[in-house]
């Protein structure tokens, strides 16, 4: 069921940790522990999901919440099936955003810009792990 929704799913360490710049919002960045072929940042409201150097993630990009696959209508996120089983039930960190930059270095490796509302992440790795994210909108769902 959430396999069809899952567009990127990947095991990942947090190697480096910057929280100097801003108050409640570090960036962090690693590697896919397994094979290590995505290499990710990723700013982390530090208030909300306090996270340090040397803790393993599971990073999930799904394109809707609804264990069904459907899209969420236009609600926001917190407003989708409310009572109902999500996605995000299973995650400690769920962020909206959208993919505002798709760049292709070569034909093994290419780069993924996305924007949660001002908090970044980009991904570069096999273009084949990560062709499915050529899309709008996704949604980023993190647990230790």
């Amino acid at each position: 069921m959430s396999g069809d929704i899952e567009l990127l799913n990947f095991r990942g360490s947090i190697d480096n940790m910057n929280d100097e710049k801003y108050d409640r919002v570090a960036r962090v960045d690693g590697k896919e522990i397994t094979g290590g072929a995505i290499y990710y940042q990723l700013d982390v409201n530090t208030d909300i999901w306090p996270v340090s150097v040397g803790d393993e993630l599971t990073i999930t990009l799904a394109s809707s919440l609804n264990l069904d696959g459907s899209k969420d209508d236009g609600k926001g996120w917190r407003d989708a099936n409310k009572g109902e089983a999500t996605l995000a039930d299973d995650y400690d960190y769920v962020c909206h955003g959208k993919i505002y930059r798709f760049e292709e270095g070569n034909e093994a490796e290419i780069r993924v810009y996305i924007s949660f509302g001002g908090l970044l992440m980009y991904l570069t790795g096999p273009f084949e792990r990560l062709k499915s994210l050529r899309i709008d909108h996704v949604y980023l769902l993190c647990k230790k």
